[in-house]
């Protein structure tokens, strides 16, 4: 389970004769950040998505509300 839902969340890459392919996972999305080992920064939207995969493979997760702030000018 841990290698399934890590390929769903990051992806991965394989070859098939010799060929390369690379299949985005999850945080390639738009509305979707990676913050940290366990964490991700999702909006309500994308995060159906991801609710949706973890209840159907049986999952157990906590999920926090959270806003983020204006963007600062660089």
């Amino acid at each position: 389970m841990c290698g399934r839902v890590r390929r769903f969340v990051f992806g991965y890459a394989t070859k098939v004769d010799g060929r390369p392919y690379v299949h985005a996972g999850f945080v390639a999305r738009e509305g979707v950040r990676y913050l940290g080992q366990s964490v991700l920064f999702v909006t309500a939207p994308r995060f159906k998505e991801l609710r949706a995969f973890l209840h159907e493979n049986s999952v157990e997760h906590d999920a926090t509300i959270a806003t983020v702030g204006g963007r600062v000018p660089c």
